[in-house]
């Protein structure tokens, strides 16, 4: 650009000019957060702009890496400063001269929002949008959900605002919500348009638009389709919801109308719980990646190549985390069966993935080139880490640790993937504990999002900076956890599943608990899941052992879902049906342990298996195997599918009163048994009026 004259603003806005066209340039790294001062900054430039004859037309533009990338969440929770985004899009529309946008990086939520209060809009190609605010629980409120469908279309606008998903700027030019897709300088290209389109009259304001209304105006149960294929995946949530009214008021109001009513279903949704559990866990998410106890300067090891013992569905799961990152692994495996199997498997799920569009075949033999299968367990030593995904016993973790000790070089990382045994034991089996560490998978593993990171009472402060930056770059989230039984996530789980099974005897049925769990927001109950894991995972294999339920349902062959019958009955198409043969065994079980049986209300099922979730929560927080409340919950919803629209239990807990929790409890403590215990930290708690969450 040439004929630049700044003119003195103020921080983080600045204009400058370009003959006749001023640009307008946002500098608020690391994202342009649309904060109070940009905001200000924003409709000073463009009354200036307004007032002065020597300017005909207006480029909004930002350094850095992004266009404005929504709201700053440092004012989250805060008293409102003026002027509201509502007020700057209004501003932006409203100016006399026409206005481009000139969109690089991502251009969401309120940074969306500006763009479509700009008359034109010009991107780069890999420059991406969307208005995300409904994984906030929220919508776009300054103006979103009644410019986006005049702009881009109601269908679009459905997808966008009910999903949060980003669109590319190709697919964003094809709907008309980028007016065009420019190669090399943007603001080149953005100052050239803007010299191009300076004349037109009447400027095209998103706001007085409606030719893209028409087609729902005559069709208006395009809303209740949408509603009804989207069913599954909104279950349980309001925001999405809103978002579709506010979009049905688009369609049937004229604009000033429709924007109250977004205001209304905007101001409700701030109110709610569900809002207010989603914009916790977005900063839980990101608080889980800060180690207590670590100093700042901890510098990480060097992973340039992984080594994987075990090439199983676990093995090869984690195997492909690390070759989609771009990094060499070799995974070992007994015999060539077993390996030839292991990386058959990884090459068909990346396959088909890549049929669904979401891989090239190209980056599916990128992949699969990074990978070196080996029966040589000695080719295991140049590896940086190791992570051992073998069978969930003791003995065989030792005797695999005691090998990798004598085979590795110093300075390697040695991992299990364990799910419940004791990090330190095994550690000490080795010359060097301190470079021994957990590294928790979910399966699948190349799909799961969370990996518990597993610190031993000697694992070095450098092992762990490097495993939890290496999570992000595999794109998992990750959260550290003490060495106990079960970590955070299995340990929750067990007294759910010990009071589940408890409750069969005792007079509810495998669905009655089921359907408690999946109407509170789970993605399926207790012995779905067990179905769907396998009912046979940790059993002793001897038939004439039968000391509990489902020891009795794997005696007989009844495995789960891969057998067409666990605590369910399974037809052709694995559709769940109530299996009278279960029954029987429940009888027979609890008639055996002199259990009578009754109804049971659905509010005790909730108490004695999600309240006693909560109470093992509250003593891992004791014992320091959690580093914060908001951990746990970051566990528990992205790996067990705990509804995020409840924060998490230590959230939801919080949000109950946890004195409703410990009363619970304390009404069920007879049918619990001896077994159970009152956290302390729970009954302190609920005492003073505190929570466990912020």
């Amino acid at each position: 650009m040439t004929d630049v004259i700044d003119t003195p603003t103020i921080n983080p806005i600045s204009t400058s000019r370009h003959g006749d066209v001023m640009i307008v340039t946002s500098n608020n790294p690391p994202v342009n957060a649309l904060g109070a001062a940009v905001r200000k900054g924003l409709v000073a430039a463009i009354e200036e702009a307004d007032g002065d004859e020597g300017v005909q037309a207006v480029v909004i533009r930002c350094e850095g890496q992004t266009f404005f990338a929504g709201a700053d969440i440092t004012e989250f929770g805060k008293p409102p400063v003026m002027p509201w985004l509502p007020t700057v899009v209004d501003t932006i529309e409203n100016c006399s001269k026409p206005v481009v946008a000139a969109i690089h990086g991502t251009a969401l939520g309120g940074g969306l929002e500006v763009a479509l209060g700009c008359h034109y809009r010009v991107a780069v190609k890999e420059a991406k949008l969307g208005v995300p605010e409904v994984k906030l629980g929220l919508l776009p409120g300054a103006g979103g959900t009644q410019r986006l469908p005049r702009v881009a279309g109601v269908q679009k606008a459905l997808e966008m605002v009910t999903s949060g998903a980003m669109v590319s700027a190709r697919d964003a030019c094809d709907v008309g919500l980028i007016d065009r897709i420019v190669e090399g300088d943007l603001l080149q290209h953005a100052v050239a348009y803007a010299e191009e389109v300076r004349d037109v009259r009447p400027l095209p304001k998103s706001s007085e638009r409606d030719e893209k209304l028409a087609d729902a105006r005559a069709n208006p149960a395009i809303f209740d389709e949408f509603r009804k294929t989207n069913a599954r995946k909104f279950r349980g949530f309001e925001a999405p919801e809103a978002n579709i009214k506010a979009v049905e008021a688009a369609v049937a109001k004229p604009y000033a109308e429709g924007v109250i009513d977004e205001r209304n279903l905007f101001m409700g949704l701030m109110s709610g719980v569900q809002s207010r559990a989603q914009q916790y866990f977005f900063f839980a998410e990101r608080k889980a990646a800060k180690i207590e106890g670590i100093p700042d300067d901890t510098k990480p090891r060097a992973i340039n190549k992984v080594g994987v013992i075990g090439a199983g569905t676990m093995g090869g799961g984690i195997s492909m985390n690390f070759l989609s990152a771009g990094i060499p692994v070799t995974v070992f495996e007994l015999n060539q069966e077993a390996l030839d199997r292991g990386t058959g498997v990884m090459r068909r799920n990346y396959e088909a993935t890549a049929s669904k569009g979401r891989m090239t075949g190209e980056q599916v033999e990128r992949a699969m080139d990074l990978l070196t299968p080996t029966l040589e367990f000695d080719a295991l030593a140049g590896c940086d880490l190791i992570i051992e995904a073998v069978f969930e016993q003791m003995e065989v973790k030792k005797e695999i640790f005691t090998r990798l000790d004598k085979v590795m070089k110093p300075g390697a990382i040695l991992a299990s993937n364990t799910s419940y045994l004791n990090i330190d034991e095994i550690a000490a089996v080795t010359s060097r504990p301190q470079d021994v560490v957990g590294l928790h998978f979910f399966s699948p593993a190349n799909i799961m999002k969370l990996l518990e990171v597993v610190r031993g009472a000697k694992t070095a402060p450098d092992v762990l900076v490097t495993a939890m930056q290496l999570a992000k770059k595999i794109k998992k989230v990750a959260v550290v956890a003490g060495v106990c039984h079960g970590f955070i996530g299995n340990r929750m789980l067990m007294p759910r599943q010990v009071e589940a099974t408890k409750l069969l005897l005792e007079g509810a049925t495998p669905e009655q608990i089921d359907r408690v769990h999946v109407e509170f927001g789970m993605p399926m109950g207790p012995f779905q899941m067990a179905d769907l894991a396998g009912v046979d995972i940790g059993w002793h294999r001897d038939p004439t052992r039968i000391e509990n339920i489902r020891d009795a349902l794997a005696a007989e062959g009844r495995w789960g879902q891969k057998k067409q019958a666990g605590f369910y009955d399974y037809d052709d198409k694995r559709r769940p049906s109530p299996s009278p043969r279960v029954q029987e065994i429940i009888d027979d079980f609890a008639a055996k342990q002199g259990v009578t049986r009754r109804d049971i209300s659905d509010e005790e099922i909730i108490q004695r298996t999600l309240y006693t979730m909560v109470n093992e929560g509250a003593k891992i927080l004791e014992e320091g195997m959690a580093q914060r409340a908001s951990d746990i919950d970051v566990v528990w919803v992205y790996g067990y599918g705990w509804p995020v629209y409840r924060g998490g239990p230590m959230f939801w807990a919080d949000t109950e009163g946890l004195q409703k929790i410990v009363d619970g409890l304390r009404a069920q403590r007879d049918q619990m048994g001896s077994d159970f215990s009152f956290s302390q930290l729970l009954l302190d708690k609920a005492e003073k009026g505190e929570k466990f969450t912020r």
